[in-house]
């Protein structure tokens, strides 16, 4: 690129139209010859030379300061160097200038001392690695009193503050030589009364309990950029929950929008593109393309980590490859942003002004316009304003159509008393008064999400719809109860009035949650950003295979803890199940799909989970070497079809013998040390972490049950299960698949397994035995209500005995899915060929019921309804009728299999 760059013409339009350039040119002169050559990147070396060069710092600061400057600007001229490279040497820059102002300002009063114990976060386009060739830098500096160098007669607090003057004044001060950057320190937290650094401590605290909602758009960019870089980027991450927040954060587009509205009717420039036109403020300018950026990224960025980029570019891709904004748009908007920054270095090469303005004087913009190569002014203005235009008409959009979205401070609160019945009893709720009473104490102060004026303006913006949708749903009142329990369990609701606001769609789907399931309900008062997702047709789509949700569920910070890492397994999978969940209530999906959907989510937390707790465990106790865990799913989860509230019946299993004993710090032997693992994996899946709980884990199916050890070599499985196992345990086995573990150690394991399945058997004994235990299970879990479509008989316990019982005796349709098993023994004769149909109407009412009637009793109208119709039911009676012979289908099967008849009691 370099070769065809037009390295003369850069320096003949700088000479000619730019008396800063014309004069460095003079002035450093060793520059200029090898740029007039052509070798722009041993420029920028020697530029970089003289900041380590010796002596006075700011002095020498300043001479790489000025040498850097040309060096680029002429680069940038000759089209040699990209926007990216220029905005990222000036970052660099201001980078080092930082660390070494720092270091010598330590080392000023401590001549001996170890730079250490303050640290910069660069903001703004410093953290984005954008600087401008005259921008200021907007540090702020944070300090350590422990490892801050200090005289012993000074308090860690003074020593800093002498650091922080120092450091300003060199980078500050201004003398024949130039400057290196304009300092402000005024981003730091209360700037008004705050000093110029900060114990590191106290700025966790503003940041955690009292920092402004400006304060979080400013840190989407920050960057920790010079000093202790390790204690910043720790800082950083500390108050990382308070940049990119869990929930969608649409009061995020009102603040930018009411920013915005000020920023124009403030400015003082010129409101077309003409002279005195602002590129940086102006309609359509470069902090528009900005703020569309940054919008965006803090609506969607706490849940989508993809998203927490700095760079404007970067960004604007990162929203389009989410699909958050139009492709189109990110493009056109991040070449605009390209071209008028462009524009503004011009502006800023002419006189190492920090401007941003064209001209008021025609003449001066056709020079700035020479400067960049074009022929005149009127090129120059006429490109503008079609860019800006384009970009103002995306960035109105994007306001206009979030304009009610956020806190309302001029809204008029919503009706009371008299009126307020009478509304509700327009809308056809029953005992309308008693409502009416419940909504007034709302707003009294009894309930803690209603108490801050913002939380109440937003909740009067949304009540009127949001009691028109609780009347519509298809039981008005219990809808309305439970959005007042939601309420009441909620500690804050603003986000949740903000996002139904913004998407009132949501209002219909959360009325029709509240009056239908109970389940769904709950999660919902615990987690109210559930909805965040179903903003997004996506969400109703069913998750993918497992290796998609696993890549999903691990994505996250790079320098994530494990405790992180839990919550947002938490945080995913219960977002995938109350999406499911909906899908079941609104007859979205095919139940028997949606038991499989639940089912893979179960094994992705599994083995995210698994394989991050086994890292940390290895980290303290080491590894066994040609020893691994291998996970046995077994139930519902080893055959792939899980209900709402299904638990995980796991069996853990080891490879390697017993005698051997890990390599780390904390060795274990073998059988201790498998133990220990997993006992810790059904921690990592079970214990509730502040994301709250996740999967019940059922171990019982172990070898030797609640007696035996927790995890077993595969040897020992293979002995119990050869010489002890009962029956009933061969049965379970049926069920079993490897979920987890090396390649081969399921290899192994799934051959144990299969040759379990696969030894011969007295099928007199294996019928006595099967009818034994199922006789014994019904008296002792007799079906809990008239919808239990697992316990009734002709349920699916049964339709799982018949069909363990016959994969025993005949080696037939030896596969964990049920499905498939029963496809293969209708094949060979072995059941009726309606058996499968059965299975799946059976299955559609268990998966629907445990949110629609979980107590396996009648409920009423409203769900009723709706557990027809997710069962694939015209009506209730279809509902019944297609129970009732689903029943009969398996007892035909019972009869052909075991040769005696099944007594359907009535439930």
């Amino acid at each position: 690129m370099e070769r065809e760059a037009d390295w003369q013409g850069a320096l003949e339009r700088a000479q000619a139209y730019s008396p800063y350039l014309s004069g460095l040119i003079e002035r450093e002169a060793d520059i200029a010859a090898l740029l007039a050559e052509g070798r722009g990147e041993e420029a920028i070396a020697l530029a970089r030379s003289h900041g380590s060069a010796g002596g006075d710092v700011g002095v020498a600061l300043r001479h790489e300061k000025r040498a850097l400057a040309l060096a680029l600007a002429i680069g940038d001229l000759a089209g040699a160097f990209p926007l990216g490279k220029v905005v990222g040497e000036l970052s660099d820059f201001a980078d080092r200038s930082l660390g070494t102002a720092i270091a010598a300002a330590i080392v000023a009063r401590l001549p001996d001392a170890e730079p250490a114990g303050m640290l910069a976060l660069a903001l703004g386009k410093h953290g984005a690695q954008e600087l401008n060739y005259s921008s200021d830098i907007d540090p702020i500096l944070l300090y350590d009193p422990e490892k801050l160098p200090r005289r012993e007669r000074d308090e860690p607090g003074e020593a800093a503050q002498r650091v922080a003057r120092d450091v300003v004044r060199t980078m500050s001060h201004i003398d024949g030589g130039g400057y290196v950057f304009r300092v402000d320190l005024r981003l730091r937290p209360a700037s008004e009364v705050s000093p110029l650094a900060i114990p590191i401590e106290a700025a966790l605290i503003h940041y955690e309990s009292s920092a402004l909602a400006w304060e979080r758009a400013a840190f989407i960019r920050a960057r920790a950029c010079s000093g202790d870089i390790d204690a910043g980027q720790q800082f950083l991450a500390a108050i990382r929950p308070f940049v990119w927040r869990k929930s969608l954060d649409f009061g995020a587009i009102a603040e930018i929008g009411r920013l915005t509205g000020r920023i124009r009717a403030n400015h003082k420039g010129a409101n077309g593109v003409g002279p005195g036109y602002d590129l940086k403020k102006g309609r359509g300018g470069i902090r528009e393309i900005e703020f569309y950026a940054q919008t965006h990224q803090l609506i969607h960025g706490g849940r989508n980590p993809a998203l927490r980029l700095r760079g404007t570019r970067a960004s604007l891709d990162a929203l389009a490859e989410a699909g958050i904004i139009a492709a189109d748009d990110a493009r056109l908007l991040g070449e605009s942003y390209d071209r008028l920054r462009t524009v503004e270095h011009r502006l800023q090469m002419v006189a190492d002004q920090q401007t941003h303005s064209l001209p008021a004087d025609p003449a001066a913009i056709d020079r700035v316009a020479r400067l960049d190569g074009l022929p005149d002014g009127a090129a120059l203005v006429g490109e503008l304003a079609a860019i800006t235009e384009a970009v103002g008409q995306r960035y109105d959009l994007l306001v206009a159509a979030h304009a009610d979205a956020g806190p309302h401070p001029h809204v008029a609160p919503a009706i009371g008393g008299d009126r307020l019945a009478a509304e509700l009893e327009r809308l056809g709720f029953d005992e309308a008064a008693d409502l009416a009473g419940r909504v007034e104490a709302w707003r009294s102060g009894k309930i803690r999400s209603l108490r801050s004026e913002a939380a109440r303006a937003a909740f009067d913006a949304i009540q009127p719809s949001l009691l028109a949708a609780l009347a519509r749903s298809p039981d008005p009142r219990r809808a309305f109860l439970r959005w007042e329990e939601l309420l009441t369990r909620l500690p804050s609701a603003i986000n949740l009035f903000h996002l139904l606001e913004a998407r009132p769609a949501l209002l219909e789907l959360l009325a029709k949650v509240l009056g239908l399931t109970q389940p769904l309900a709950d999660a919902l008062a615990l987690r109210a950003d559930l909805l965040d997702p179903l903003i997004d047709a996506t969400a109703f789509a069913l998750p993918g295979e497992v290796g998609a949700l696993v890549e999903e569920f691990g994505e996250g910070e790079a320098d994530d803890d494990y405790q992180r890492l839990l919550d947002r397994v938490r945080r995913k999978v219960g977002e995938k199940r109350f999406a499911l969940g909906v899908q079941l209530v609104d007859a979205m999906t095919d139940p028997v799909a949606v038991a499989g959907a639940y089912a893979r989510v179960a094994e992705a937390a599994l083995a995210v989970l698994a394989g991050a707790t086994i890292a940390e465990f290895e980290a303290v106790h080491g590894r066994i070497e040609g020893s691994d865990l291998v996970i046995l799913g077994l139930g519902r989860l080893g055959g792939g079809a899980l209900t709402h509230a299904s638990d995980l019946d796991l069996v853990y299993c080891f490879t390697g013998g017993h005698d051997e004993e890990s390599d780390g710090d904390r060795p274990l032997g073998a059988t201790l040390y498998f133990n220990r693992l997993a006992q810790r994996i059904g921690a990592a899946l079970s214990v509730p972490t502040a994301e709250g709980a996740l999967y019940e884990v059922d171990t019982r199916l172990r070898p030797s049950g609640t007696q035996g050890p927790l995890a077993v070599s595969l040897d020992s499985f293979e002995r119990y299960q050869r010489e002890e196992a009962w029956t009933w345990e061969h049965m379970a086995l049926t069920r079993a698949r490897t979920i987890f573990g090396p390649a081969a150690g399921q290899a192994e394991l799934g051959r144990i397994v299969r040759a379990v399945l696969e030894r011969p058997r007295d099928p007199e004994k294996l019928r006595q035995d099967v009818l034994a235990m199922r006789a014994e299970m019904a008296r002792h879990k007799p079906a809990k209500g008239p919808l239990d479509a697992k316990l009734a008989r002709g349920g699916l316990v049964d339709v799982e005995f018949i069909v363990h019982y016959l994969q025993l005796r005949d080696h037939v349709g030896l596969t964990p899915s049920l499905p498939q098993a029963i496809e293969a023994l209708a094949a060979a004769g072995l059941v009726p060929a309606g058996l499968a149909a059965a299975h799946d109407a059976l299955t559609r009412l268990l998966v629907a019921a445990r949110l629609l009637a979980p107590d396996s009793q009648m409920p009423p109208p409203g769900p009723c309804a709706a557990l027809a119709s997710a069962c694939q039911c015209d009506d209730w009676d279809c509902l019944m009728e297609g129970f009732a012979g689903a029943r009969r289908v398996v007892a035909q099967a019972w009869a052909q299999a075991f040769g005696e008849q099944l007594e359907l009691d009535e439930t």
